[in-house]
């Protein structure tokens, strides 16, 4: 069985998604138009063909419970396809304890992602690249490991080194780098940047990385052109410490699920298969062992 460790999931009249219902707004991964509709998981289970599991993560709902608890009815209504999911919640908030009380009653419920960083052009107006600063922040980190609880990390290669410092603090706080750290720029400086701060997160032990989304930055992509970011997830983090996602269905403004899963396949070691498309996201999500490939 095969574990897509990071996808979303939307139904437009169940859940409200502001960022996604803006009409005439162009985002940076690209117009958000072909996707402003529902996408559930019989879809996605179409398109993910091969695989048996997944984790869905938060994806900006207005009422971030709301969101958690169609997914939780979603996993519930299809027991055939174990789902874990990594919810919102705003680490600076005073009611957080109360508010991941109320997450950890829904069973799916693994994780928390607060996104410290999109893209430049951005984050320039969002302000989050103050939650390093902000010792809420901090604190939440530690509450959220505390609870057994991960964190899914969103950011950018400038931002590794200050948040390399913040985790550093908390070696129980199990960090998922999502989409291998959002490299931007994909010149052949920007890359070589890109992997120096990358190392700043590698060597932590307690954060793994996501091969997802990288057509966000680079919409033309291919295998080649992805390539020295699949090496460099896989030589600094260790086959155990990295796991596949597609990023579905944003992603799917660039390319079909095969494309994305085949070009992944020609470029991680068949030694290295079973942990990066199942094996590290069983173990770092708590979806039971994978028995084998598909």
């Amino acid at each position: 069985m095969r574990i897509d460790a990071h996808h979303h999931l939307w139904n437009l009249s169940a859940v409200h998604y502001p960022w996604l219902m803006a009409k005439g707004v162009r985002r940076f991964f690209g117009d958000p138009r072909q996707i402003q509709r529902n996408y559930l998981l019989e879809e996605f289970r179409a398109d993910a063909r091969g695989f048996g599991a997944s984790v869905h993560i938060q994806v900006g709902a207005e009422d971030a419970f709301a969101e958690a608890s169609w997914v939780q009815e979603v996993a519930d209504a299809h027991p055939d396809w174990p789902m874990a999911q990594v919810v919102f919640a705003d680490l600076t908030s005073e009611r957080l304890g109360e508010e991941l009380d109320r997450m950890q009653e829904l069973p799916t419920v693994r994780g928390v992602r607060q996104i410290v960083g999109r893209a430049p052009e951005e984050d320039r107006s969002t302000g989050t690249y103050a939650l390093l600063d902000d010792p809420r922040f901090v604190e939440g980190l530690r509450e959220v490991g505390r609870r057994g609880l991960s964190f899914d990390l969103q950011l950018i290669p400038e931002l590794c080194r200050a948040m390399a410092d913040v985790l550093s603090e908390f070696p129980g706080t199990r960090v998922a780098l999502c989409h291998a750290g959002s490299p931007h720029d994909r010149t052949p400086e920007g890359l070589t940047a890109w992997t120096r701060e990358l190392g700043q997160l590698s060597g932590l032990p307690q954060v793994s990385v996501k091969l997802s989304g990288l057509g966000m930055f680079e919409h033309d992509w291919t295998k080649e052109s992805v390539r020295p970011i699949v090496e460099a997830c896989l030589d600094q983090f260790g086959a155990a410490r990295c796991m596949f996602g597609s990023n579905f269905p944003v992603d799917s403004l660039y390319s079909d699920y095969r494309t994305i899963v085949e070009a992944y396949e020609s470029l991680v070691t068949d030694e290295a298969k079973l942990a990066v498309f199942g094996d590290t996201a069983a173990a770092f999500y708590g979806l039971g062992k994978v028995a084998g490939d598909q």
